[in-house]
């Protein structure tokens, strides 16, 4: 078992954090309530989970890091729920295989939802009583992984119906990602510039500390790249032209016998994309999305440009608030590896292998999507994948 907190000073959980839990929590069932039982337990690749996994391990997260160590006389909902709904914290214990998930069809997604109103119930009893800071803190961040969560909800089970030949929406009115205006080059000095989390208000840990960083005057673009700007792209051969293409992206597209972009179609001649909202012609002044880290490099070689680092994006963004699409249309590649920032300390416990333990061989993305929830969006989040991903909401912003 993990270990009861010290003796600490206490104060009352305010009630506007009481009621966030309870909104959160309420979201994740929303966005799962236009699933079928079917829908919540498949596992359509190693990447992605089960709807129904994503809703257990965002409770055992509230289990095993709130109720575990302050809640009195605490026993667990199920013991063996802390190994199956384990991600990969090797600080609590076992994990059940990633990629095999998909074969838990028990519990059914009424016990996994009986598990959930436990753990709210039994929170909310705590909610009542004077915490220690540290429950705060931990609550904090155990809503925040939940919404990180109801993302991958919505962009795991795009991948599962896109593998459906009867081409299934999940919503048929999910909204669309915004159009793009006009391109236009907004140019920015050099100097040094301040980049990184800074307050009292959450942040992930990779986003701090904030430090100095300099920068050689640049140009960002002020829109995404749009689907007819990768249209262009396939049509003149950049898919078949190695110039283009770092070596380990060529040799990643030649493998897996990659042509355009994921969930593509050609339907009659003409390009389709499959979304949350089925198949649909493919928007042409839309943001392409489901792009790989090589892809967007590629591309951005091709149109004479390049990626932003995450710096320069931050930086754009600060003194630009008002750049289109900064926000909830597509996460951004840059070209900066995920690594610590000067200063970064994990935290101490199994709660430390939240994000530093992944700072190697992944990319920076900044924004957000069209799929991230409402109110978890920030200037200074920082999501990393590996170069290769393209089942998430993934574009792409100029720069030169």
């Amino acid at each position: 078992m993990l270990e009861k907190s010290e003796p600490a000073e206490r104060v009352a959980v305010p009630a506007a954090l009481a009621a966030h839990y309870s909104a959160v929590r309420a979201h994740s069932l929303t966005l799962t309530a236009p699933l079928s039982d079917e829908d919540c337990a498949v596992q359509s690749m190693p990447d992605a989970s089960p709807a129904k996994w994503h809703l257990a391990h965002t409770t055992w997260f509230f289990e095993t890091f709130l109720l575990e160590p302050f809640e009195p006389h605490f026993s667990p909902f199920h013991a063996a729920y802390r190994m199956l709904f384990n991600s990969y914290y090797n600080g609590v214990g076992d994990q059940y295989s990633r990629p095999h998930r998909g074969l838990l069809t028990r519990p059914t997604r009424a016990q996994v939802l009986t598990y959930r109103a436990n753990v709210d119930a039994r929170l909310a009893v705590l909610f009542t009583q004077p915490q220690p800071e540290d429950f705060r803190t931990l609550l904090e961040l155990g809503l925040n992984h939940e919404q990180q969560h109801q993302e991958l909800i919505l962009t795991d089970i795009l991948h599962t119906l896109s593998q459906n030949p009867l081409n299934p929406a999940y919503d048929d009115h999910f909204p669309a990602p915004p159009a793009a205006g006009p391109l236009e080059w907004i140019s920015f000095e050099g100097g040094i510039t301040q980049i990184g989390h800074a307050g009292e208000s959450f942040a992930f840990d990779n986003e701090t500390p904030r430090h100095r960083q300099y920068l050689e005057p640049f140009a960002i673009a002020s829109t995404l790249v749009t689907n007819r700007d990768l249209q262009n792209f396939i049509e003149a051969g950049g898919y078949e032209d190695p110039a283009l293409w770092l070596s380990e992206g060529w040799n990643f597209i030649r493998a897996h016998n990659i042509r355009h972009p994921l969930n593509w179609r050609l339907v009659d001649g003409a390009w389709h994309e499959f979304s949350l909202r089925g198949l649909h012609k493919l928007d042409q002044a839309g943001p392409v999305l489901h792009l790989s880290f090589y892809e967007a490099s590629a591309y951005a070689l091709w149109a004479g440009a390049r990626l932003p680092t995450e710096a320069e994006w931050e930086h754009a963004a600060r003194t630009r608030p008002n750049l289109p699409q900064l926000f909830d249309t597509a996460w951004q590649w840059t070209s900066s590896a995920y690594a610590p920032y000067p200063g970064f300390q994990p935290a101490t416990g199994a709660i430390g292998e939240y994000n530093g333990k992944f700072m190697v061989n992944q990319y920076v993305l900044r924004g957000s999507s069209l799929a991230t929830p409402p109110g978890h969006s920030r200037l200074t989040y920082r999501n990393f994948f590996p170069a290769g991903t393209r089942w998430q909401f993934t574009g792409l912003r100029l720069a030169r």
